[in-house]
């Protein structure tokens, strides 16, 4: 019996080392020696920015720290003014870390003005050192970065003693482009998500900072936020939601029912079943939902799967936006408003915060709700287990319409938001719990539909998104004392098409696939083996990116990239069922 409740606590308790919290950890203290001399890249596979290929028009290094005993304390903050007699339309973050020792992988973001910039993960590193950057695209936020005086915050939470020796050491700067400048180049004179910038963007997140901006949401019935008053001149308003999940939660997605635990008398606190979550309320109603990308970070399921490849979202999370354009008719009515983040289902902890993009005429802004609608929400769950054998099931299913008119310089114009989501998840445990499946689906179509006041569309834009993820482990006594073998095997995949109007559409692939094994004691990551193998793929107005790499017990093995373009067109296929 020790053996088989070792093996769940080793499936359960590997939290991510955002904090001492519930501290303890899958690590590669014993394989710390590279084949190597120097230091390794790290990286996680994106594409280049379409205006990467410009000469700057001027840079702005604007912070460098060694982060070493920072848990406990307040972000690091510097000022930040834009550069002076720089013409500039578009902006790029660059992090830029290194880190050599024995350390846990680390929880860090950057804030602007309270405004979340970037969230990312630090790997594991090595003796021999390693280092990696994370180049993002922060055009969106051009309306604080044009801004001077305002305080850029950097949090990335660590210890350092005789054991932990890995300091981290970082530098930030901003890149600015003129495009203007040298015409119309590649994506489409460089669209973002939007055809400009919003003109304000309002942090929902925790007030004083002192332990980061974030909220750190502890259980289901938390809901954290702030009372905002809507300016009565926008006509266009999207909140866009950071999300990370950690300690008891950080494998949400791999979490049993509270009656198996409690039915086994085991002592693992990662339970409360495997759905979640995040929710947007507006005063008491609920507008909108996230179910995360399972970003799965560098100690996680094999900690040898993410060595230099890392997890997709690893280095830069994805942020979640939501279009409120259709709940302007309640928002402006010149009152403050409550915009609360929860996490259905949670346990300790989730990390949540958000920005409200908004777009202002020049002129006062009338807004109606037309049908605010009821939205259609079905949840179902089953449970059946004898023992540490059982299966697990998690089925859920959202859909809403929601519309409003506002009448703007623009002209009266009516915003019809519709949303689909549909989650399924399904674990099951053999073997007397020492093997362990677990599958994963969640499918969401959102269309936003801009019509005038006589029914015409002036824009209809339909994005799909799939995340897929299937685990199988299986957990084998060996004949070392107090060792185990573990056998483990990922797939997890993005995917997503967006059709714009008019024709226009794009579609993005990001797949990983991971088998590996590796011999375990307290922990600790003896040795073992691990391949990964990852292809992405990106075909849209933007241009073409593909790109497919191998990498095995620590190495690149293959790496072939290219920008051309297949000459079939895209497909927008049909939303299929779960």
């Amino acid at each position: 019996m020790a053996i088989l409740i070792f093996f769940f606590f080793i499936s359960f308790i590997v939290p991510f080392s955002s904090s001492l919290e519930h501290h303890s950890h899958l690590t590669k203290q014993s394989l710390r020696q590279n084949n190597t001399t120097s230091s390794q890249q790290y990286l996680e596979i994106t594409p280049p920015l379409p205006f990467a290929n410009l000469t700057p028009s001027c840079t702005f290094h604007i912070l460098t720290h060694n982060f070493s005993n920072t848990i406990g304390l307040p972000p690091l903050s510097v000022l930040y003014s834009p550069p002076s007699n720089c013409s500039w339309t578009h902006v790029s973050l660059q992090f830029n870390a290194s880190s050599n020792g024995f350390q846990y992988d680390r929880i860090a973001a950057v804030w602007l003005d309270g405004a979340e910039l970037l969230r990312t993960s630090t790997p594991e590193p090595t003796d021999n050192g390693v280092f990696w950057s994370v180049i993002k695209d922060v055009t969106r936020y051009s309306s604080i970065l044009v801004n001077a005086n305002k305080s850029l915050s950097v949090m990335l939470e660590n210890m350092v003693n005789d054991v932990y020796t890995g300091v981290y050491h970082v530098n930030v700067s901003f890149l600015y482009y003129d495009v203007k400048a040298v015409g119309e180049i590649g994506a489409n004179n460089l669209k973002s998500s939007y055809e400009k910038p919003a003109d304000l963007i309002i942090p929902i997140t925790s007030g004083n900072g002192s332990e980061g901006f974030w909220f750190r949401i502890l259980n289901e019935s938390e809901l954290h936020g702030q009372r905002v008053i809507i300016p009565n001149n926008t006509y266009k308003a999207v909140i866009e939601i950071y999300v990370s999940s950690h300690g008891y939660d950080e494998f949400w997605y791999s979490n049993p029912p509270d009656s198996y635990i409690q039915n086994n008398s085991l002592t693992t606190r990662r339970g409360h079943g495997s759905y979640r979550e995040v929710l947007l309320n507006i005063d008491e109603y609920l507008v909108g939902s996230v179910v995360p990308f399972p970003v799965i970070f560098a100690g996680g399921i094999n900690p040898l799967y993410w060595e230099p490849l890392v997890s997709i979202g690893a280095f830069d999370l994805p942020s979640y936006d939501i279009d409120l354009t259709s709940f302007l008719g309640v928002l402006l009515d010149g009152q403050d408003h409550f915009f609360g983040l929860g996490v259905a289902d949670s346990i300790p902890f989730w990390l949540v915060d958000a920005n409200l993009h908004l777009w202002l005429d020049s002129n006062e802004v009338q807004a109606k709700a037309f049908d605010l609608g009821t939205p259609k929400f079905k949840i179902e769950r089953s449970s059946s287990f004898i023992g540490l054998d059982g299966s697990f099931e998690v089925e859920l299913k959202r859909k809403s319409e929601i519309s409003s008119w506002v009448n703007s310089s623009a002209g009266n114009l009516t915003t019809i938001v519709s949303r689909e989501l549909k989650f399924k998840n399904k674990i099951n445990f053999y073997l007397n719990g020492t093997e362990k499946h677990i599958k994963q689906k969640v499918e969401e179509e959102i269309e936003v539909r801009v019509v005038s006041i006589s029914g015409g569309n002036i824009s209809k834009t339909k994005v799909k998104r799939k995340y897929p993820l299937t685990i199988t482990s299986k957990t084998l006594p060996s004949t070392e004392n107090g060792t185990s073998l573990m056998l483990s095997d990922l797939d997890h995949e993005w995917k997503e098409k967006k059709k714009l109007d008019g024709g226009s559409s794009s579609s993005l692939t990001n797949r990983q696939q991971c088998k590996g094994w590796m011999v375990v004691q307290d922990h600790n990551v003896l040795y073992g083996g691990a391949t990964t193998q990852q292809s992405y793929s990106y075909e849209g107005e933007a241009g073409c990116y593909s790109r497919s790499i191998t990498a095995a017990n620590g190495k690149l093995m293959n790496d072939t990239a290219n920008s051309l373009c297949a000459a079939a067109p895209l497909k927008f296929g049909s939303y299929s069922a779960l």
